[in-house]
């Protein structure tokens, strides 16, 4: 912990490179990805402050949109989509994903209830060629497709894809050789960046 404090302390000695974000935030892309501590989003894409705004769940998992249960991850689109008015959403999995790899396998999580129950938000076990893969990357990128496909049922989504003024993405990323691929619709496959 020490060495995080550290930082933090060094990190608040340069007010002057920090003052204009007291102006406001405006971020082009909301970035959802999964709470893994592996997985920086401002690492990965070289953001600086104020330019992503991130949604991280367990296992990327964009829940249901629902008007009669509300989450914070649909407040948090919601916000990013019709308030920030951001022009892109990427969904990032990433490889050797716990969670995906969880249901992939599935593993018995009743020790560990709210990570069941939030898994089963996740619209079914995600196709798996090798489930003993400790990558499942395959699945992670079935599951990143089905993800942005529940995006789309998003109301504030469905207006901005419809307009023209949102474009969906899907990436994934290799924790273990930090590349980054992206799933192109011509090819129906996950491309290098």
């Amino acid at each position: 912990m020490q060495p995080l404090i550290d930082n933090a302390r060094r990190f608040g000695q340069r007010p002057e490179e920090f003052a204009r974000l007291a102006e406001g935030q405006s971020p082009d892309v909301l970035f959802i990805t999964c709470s893994d501590s592996r997985v920086v989003p401002a690492l990965i894409t070289g953001a600086r402050p104020g330019e992503l705004f991130e949604l991280r769940t367990a296992g990327n998992v964009v829940p249901p949109h629902s008007f009669d249960h509300p989450t914070s991850e649909a407040a948090t689109i919601e916000y990013a989509v019709d308030v920030l008015g951001v022009k892109d959403i990427v969904v990032c999995g990433h490889s050797h994903c716990g969670a995906v790899g969880a249901m992939v396998r599935g593993e018995d999580l009743d020790a560990v209830p709210a990570v069941r129950d939030w898994l089963a938000h996740a619209a079914g076990r995600p196709d798996c060629a090798d489930p003993a893969d400790p990558t499942v990357a395959d699945a992670v990128q079935n599951h990143v497709l089905t993800q942005v496909l529940r995006l789309r049922s998003y109301p504030c989504v469905e207006r901005r894809l419809a307009d023209g003024g949102l474009g969906l993405h899907a990436w994934f990323y290799e924790v273990h050789t930090g590349v980054v691929r992206q799933h192109r619709a011509q090819t129906d496959a996950f491309e290098t960046l």
